[in-house]
């Protein structure tokens, strides 16, 4: 039987069931496209509820605003990858919320809390910071897809606004005095400095949970996340500056790896009439 043989009838009322069907299929396409630009604006509303904290000198209130934006900042990603819409309009508007989440607020934020003794000086270095991270992001979004998915190319932004809310988080009460306020200038400007360059952070994407026999790695989960509610403070600061110091500790690490390698491949043969007491020396050395 084909559709000539079935009353007209059966026919229209068939019809809008399906468009029916189509509509809602049409609108749950577009929620799900909708989910991760929740998130990100949810990083947005972060950055902006930071630097509201800030202005009115409610800076243990203000730094765990970013803290929050840096895991939503991780999460509308996945979501994005998980469900398969990940757009156009959805790395732009992402990249706009981590300029205000990651460049503006822990400015804002540092100049708040430690750089206004300084006057000029102080809001020159937040202005150095606001511009390294609009630098970094746009230049992660024109090189997505061309480098090691392993490293990032310069710290992120992420990270390098983590320093400044974990020191501000660790100690609110702020910088009084000209002096006191100087090392908060380096707070400020290296990771700013390491935003635009071109040194390698090691990037945690590419982890697999999905392990089995990972029962020490849970354990030691179960560790942090009890460190953290019992000094969330010191854990902050000791994984905020220890992600800063990381990448030297692997630049310098590789660098004496390859001197080893070279020094061990370019080691002159011993000559066929030398005595066998120099070989056993000359091993014994290098190892």
């Amino acid at each position: 039987m084909n559709s000539d043989d079935l009353p007209r009838s059966r026919i229209r009322m068939l019809t809008p069931l399906r468009r029916r069907t189509d509509v809602a299929q049409r609108r749950l396409r577009r929620g799900v496209y909708l989910l991760p630009s929740l998130f990100t604006l949810g990083n947005m509303f972060c950055g902006y509820a930071c630097i509201v904290y800030a202005m009115r000198g409610e800076y243990v209130t203000a730094a765990p605003f970013i803290g929050l934006a840096i895991v939503v900042d991780m999460l509308d990603g996945r979501i994005a990858r998980m469900t398969g819409t990940t757009s156009a309009f959805g790395i732009e508007f992402d990249s706009l919320a981590d300029i205000i989440s990651f460049g503006l607020a822990p400015a804002i934020l540092a100049f708040a809390w430690g750089l206004q003794p300084l006057g000029r000086l102080g809001w020159a270095a937040g202005f150095i910071f606001v511009a390294a991270a609009a630098v970094r992001l746009a230049r992660f979004n024109i090189q997505a897809g061309s480098h090691d998915k392993r490293y990032f190319v310069g710290m992120p932004s992420p990270a390098a606004a983590g320093v400044p809310a974990a020191t501000v988080y660790a100690y609110p009460w702020g910088m009084h005095a000209y002096a006191e306020a100087l090392p908060v200038l380096a707070m400020v400007i290296v990771p700013a400095l390491l935003m635009v360059s071109t040194i390698r952070f090691r990037s945690f994407k590419n982890l697999d949970f999905g392990v089995r026999r990972s029962y020490p790695i849970l354990l030691l989960f179960a560790i942090g996340l009890a460190l953290l509610a019992a000094k969330p403070e010191v854990v902050l600061v000791v994984l905020a500056y220890s992600y800063l110091a990381s990448a030297f500790a692997e630049m310098v690490w590789h660098r004496a790896r390859r001197r080893h390698d070279h020094v061990g491949h370019d080691a002159p043969a011993s000559e066929p009439g030398a005595p066998e007491t120099n070989v056993t020396e000359t091993k014994s050395h290098r190892t």
